[in-house]
């Protein structure tokens, strides 16, 4: 199988390429499908020589397209529409009115969790996300809110994976930190009082402690569960996480 890419995909712009640098998994991804690319231009110049046959099945990986509208006919799907989208220099993406349609005999659903209105707060609806500016929130006319703040998927869609999530915390966060002179002063601003808060509304939390706790736990299950065997051979369990929200909260509370 051969994998087809298109050059025009893959025109970083500057917030892009901060995230390259930045970001390790972001890094790796792009290194691959740039590879990927190179080694393509090989094959193709191969196949003009005659010297290589094609593979008889091509994966093509799009990028920078929106599905627009799944065409059909008595029931059976034809082909997809999509919008070509373009990078806006904040690490998003808009629309750019170009639309581009293949012809398909079947369409998988796979794009993660598409984000939840949220009351008092700007949502849109296409694409799942609350407006935002590098995790800043943002009134209808553009105006940033002062001390709302998103990050995940909710902040960028749903797109990539832990080490993607991250960036965008360390972004938002970064945003915060730089705001917080700025920030409107707590209503209660003794520390204790988020404590007393938690109680009063039967919240079970924990502190940094409790986390230190659990991260021990996990730690030690895993060195209790020994070695798992792997496609590289036996490989020791760094740790066994604890998934259960209670369960998490008792072990952290050290109950």
């Amino acid at each position: 199988m051969d994998i087809v890419l298109y050059p025009e995909d893959f025109e970083f712009d500057a917030a892009s390429d901060e995230t390259i640098k930045t970001n390790n998994q972001a890094k790796t991804m792009v290194n691959t499908l740039t590879n990927w690319l190179i080694e393509q231009e090989d094959r193709e110049e191969a196949e003009e020589a005659g010297t290589r046959t094609p593979a008889s099945r091509r994966l093509h990986l799009h990028f920078l397209h929106a599905p627009v509208e799944i065409t059909g006919n008595n029931g059976a799907v034809e082909g997809i529409r999509f919008e070509r989208q373009e990078l806006d220099g904040t690490g998003n993406v808009r629309g750019t009115g170009d639309i581009v349609d293949y012809d398909v005999q079947a369409v998988y659903r796979a794009i993660g969790y598409f984000g939840s209105e949220l009351a008092e707060v700007g949502f849109d609806p296409n694409r799942g996300v609350i407006p935002n500016e590098g995790g800043r929130v943002l009134h209808d006319d553009g105006e940033k809110i002062s001390g709302l703040y998103a990050t995940g998927w909710i902040k960028r869609g749903p797109v990539g994976l832990i080490g993607s999530t991250k960036g965008d915390a360390l972004e938002t966060i970064g945003n915060l930190l730089e705001d917080r002179l700025e920030l409107p002063a707590a209503i209660h601003p003794d520390e204790q009082a988020i404590i007393e808060l938690l109680a009063e509304r039967e919240v079970a939390y924990t502190t940094w402690e409790g986390w230190v706790a659990l991260d021990a736990h996990e730690h030690a299950l895993g060195e209790a569960a020994g070695t798992v065997e792997t496609s590289r051979g036996p490989v020791s369990r760094e740790r066994v996480k604890v998934v259960e929200r209670d369960e998490m909260v008792r072990i952290s509370q050290q109950q």
